[in-house]
């Protein structure tokens, strides 16, 4: 492409994809703190990682829309829809935004209220960032990126994958071209919704797996989880609107098990510390950058209750979270809960 690729959000997914897309293209990054992008123009550096001279950084978001027609947020969740609302009088109808955030927004909902009882959680409250991106701002072509993406091996340079999903093809074909590399392979998939369902939810098992493997259990116990994982998934996003199919893809299943199984991700770094017997505030205190499924296992549980949905990891995840719950406890409740049979979700 002749124009730069934008990225909103310079943490460390954010930095990833900008070293990824560099490999093809000009890159502009977008930082609100000055300190950020001078150590990006001036050092060509960013949290020790080295990034290429095709790499710029800006605190101007009119630089930034006017420079780029394809963009990437990589913003949390709970701060995605004020970036949106910033970023909204400079965006026109002709943008591509593929947004790599994997959380949920609630809009002014109180979730200390939710996670209470005091306030009920519908449906039509819960947003995916696709949907914020559409409600925001006049932006019409819109996708996420998804998949097993570890920051980490990335910027490692070792082989990986993703997924991009958009209900326009083109969209699609234009991800595939600036990301795609010899080490960096791309599929597209036209379900969003379901792309987005995947990636949401398994940062709640990637806690309850990393809380397993702190208590200093195997992969057995790990691997009943994720299998069981993924029929709760299945059945959540269903109900949210999305196919089945989605969650037995890189956007599903396969960031579940990357998620799920090393600690190289947040959400699993928050389950380990926890089944080592550390308090909740302690683990989050240490992190320099939020774990989702914190806030994501308050909005999922809050949805199954509604759909009248009995997601069991979620429902004792929240209790071990929220209510104090003992670990040992929950394991033998859900080790003694009875499924009616293995496969009962297609």
């Amino acid at each position: 492409m002749a124009k730069k690729i934008g990225i909103i959000g310079s943490g460390k997914f954010g930095t990833t994809i900008a070293k990824l897309l560099s490999e093809n293209v000009d890159v502009l990054l977008y930082s609100r703190r000055q300190e950020v992008t001078d150590e990006i123009n001036h050092h060509h550096h960013l949290f020790g990682i080295a990034l290429s001279e095709r790499v710029f950084g800006t605190s101007d978001k009119e630089e930034l829309t006017r420079e780029c027609d394809l963009i990437f947020p990589v913003v949390p969740s709970a701060f995605f829809r004020k970036m949106m609302k910033d970023f909204a009088p400079y965006l026109k109808p002709h943008h591509i935004l593929i947004h790599a955030t994997k959380g949920l927004d609630v809009g002014d909902i109180d979730l200390e209220k939710v996670k209470s009882g005091e306030i009920t959680l519908l449906p039509k409250d819960v947003k995916t960032m696709s949907e914020v991106i559409e409600e925001e701002s006049v932006v019409v072509r819109v996708a996420c990126m998804s998949g097993p993406n570890l920051s980490a091996e990335i910027l490692a340079g070792e082989p990986a994958a993703s997924v991009i999903a958009s209900g326009f093809q083109e969209v699609i074909d234009l991800g595939k071209s600036v990301l795609q590399s010899n080490v960096f392979r791309v599929y597209g998939t036209r379900d969003l919704k379901g792309a987005e369902w995947g990636g949401v939810l398994k940062n709640c098992y990637a806690i309850a797996s990393g809380m397993i493997f702190g208590m200093g259990f195997g992969y057995n116990m790990r691997a009943v989880l994720i299998a069981r994982a993924i029929s709760e998934m299945v059945r959540l996003g269903h109900a949210m609107g999305s196919n089945k199919k989605a969650f037995f893809g890189m956007a599903g299943i396969g960031d579940l098990i990357a998620t799920a199984s090393v600690n190289k991700s947040r959400n699993f770094f928050v389950g380990e510390h926890l089944g080592k017997g550390e308090k909740l505030e302690d683990v989050l205190a240490k992190m320099k950058e939020p774990a989702e499924g914190i806030r994501t296992v308050i909005i999922a549980r809050a949805m199954a209750r509604h759909f009248n949905l009995y997601l069991p990891i979620v429902e004792i995840l929240f209790k071990i979270l929220y209510e104090n719950m003992d670990k040992q406890e929950a394991l033998i409740y859900l080790m003694n809960y009875e499924y009616t049979e293995d496969v009962d979700f297609i």
